[in-house]
């Protein structure tokens, strides 16, 4: 036994794995999404020079960050490693761990246990927070589950939520064809028969769709067993704010908005909690109002009564391989969101894991914009306790329980 440390930004995490198996899983894609730009030619991102950002203000130390990270997303181009490969390596966790508290901040108010059974992921997101845009094979703990009943048994007097799954996506070609998905909401289903007063909730964020709410293993599938844990549970819908044909790019391995909408409406069809939504990440630079106009209104056709939005945050690197891939959509937006990120004025304004979130000024403008459309679709907003900081948003403006019992992430309060 070892213990693998996983660098994420500026946040040192560790995890025990068993090492007596090192064998490896091929996956079948779910969704068949190809990564090329419309009209079907293959993306190939480019190193930048200096000149490519001429007249922005930023700094020249910004400007050199930025070319020498435009030259490692190349060079994982190149390798094969910027966008996942079908694989996953199967491991073993320590059933005697803990969970991680799902705190990035140290200001978050709700009592929070992450459920992490797959370190990588094979959606793919450009922007990923834990991995920064660089992905290698997942290791998937085929015994997590026993973990997670250890876990429940343990705190099931409080009453506290346990967040499926923050670091990766919960309904993954990994973690659905490895079953691991299945057996964690057989640990719940199980918890919840030996104590049916236990205060454990689960709280799921997916950007899955229909097809993977549908996947059987052992017989269920990940409905048949959400069906199970009704009252107990809510599903989260993810979705991005981003142009609809780049999406195949920056989210590579994921479904489409209608599907994921599609997996909302099974849950609802079948009593499950589905009726918010986690809007991240958001690009400041693209947004309109009609977009909003649009975005609202689609999700208020899927009965979506509450969003909580996050704007995209970045590091310096990052941003060069998500401004290329929107580049193919706008040919200003580089030189739009280096300015709404990285002018000095703005370079304190950090989150999580050491990424930088747009300007303050444009960030509170556009949760204004958001709130205001939302509202005339009767869907309220729940924000973060690190955003109203950051933001210097009152609770008189966005209360810390909306009136819908929505809390920071979009926890449902009543659940409890």
């Amino acid at each position: 036994m070892k213990a693998a440390v996983c660098y994420t930004g500026s946040i040192k995490t560790e995890q025990i794995i068993f090492t007596g198996s090192d064998a490896n899983m091929v996956l079948k894609p779910i969704y068949d999404n190809k990564q090329s730009i419309d009209g079907g030619k293959p993306f190939m991102p480019r190193a930048l020079k200096s000149s490519d950002f001429s007249g922005a203000g930023i700094s020249s130390y910004i400007v050199e960050k930025a070319v020498l990270g435009s030259e490692l997303f190349s060079r994982r181009y190149e390798d094969g490693t910027l966008f996942p490969k079908m694989v996953c390596s199967l491991a073993k966790a320590d059933v005697d761990g803990e969970l991680l508290v799902h705190n990035y901040t140290g200001q978050c108010p709700a009592q929070t246990f992450e459920i992490n059974p797959v370190k990588g992921c094979n959606v793919g997101c450009a922007y990923c927070l834990v991995n920064d845009g660089v992905h290698e094979t997942p290791v998937v703990y085929m015994n997590y589950h026993k973990l997670v009943e250890k876990r429940l048994e343990k705190h099931r007097h409080e009453k506290h939520y346990f967040y499926y799954s923050p670091k990766t996506e919960a309904f993954s070609e990994a973690t659905l064809q490895t079953g691991i998905a299945h057996n964690i909401l057989r640990a719940f289903i199980g918890h919840f028969e030996k104590y049916p007063d236990s205060n454990a909730r689960l709280f799921i964020a997916s950007k899955s769709g229909a097809e993977a709410l549908r996947y059987e293993h052992g017989g269920d599938s990940i409905l048949d067993l959400f069906i199970k844990l009704k009252g107990k549970m809510q599903f989260n819908t993810s979705l991005s704010i981003f142009p609809s044909g780049a999406i195949k790019l920056i989210e590579p391995y994921s479904a489409d908005i209608r599907s994921r909408l599609e997996a909302v409406k099974l849950c609802q069809e079948n009593g499950i909690m589905a009726d918010s939504a986690l809007v991240q990440p958001i690009l400041i630079s693209i947004l309109t109002e009609e977009l909003l106009e649009n975005f609202f209104k689609l999700l208020s056709s899927y009965n979506i009564v509450n969003f909580k939005p996050e704007f995209l945050t970045v590091c310096v690197e990052n941003m060069t391989l998500m401004a290329q891939i929107l580049e193919t959509y706008d040919k200003d937006i580089l030189i739009k969101a280096f300015e709404t990120y990285f002018q000095s004025e703005n370079l304190d304004h950090i989150k999580q894991r050491g990424r930088t979130a747009p300007s303050r000024e444009r960030s509170i403008f556009w949760i204004s914009k958001m709130k205001e459309t939302a509202s005339r679709y009767g869907i309220s907003i729940s924000i973060c306790h690190w955003v109203r900081e950051q933001l210097k948003i009152s609770e008189g403006d966005i209360p810390k329980i909306n009136a819908n019992g929505f809390q920071c992430l979009g926890y449902q309060t009543k659940l409890l």
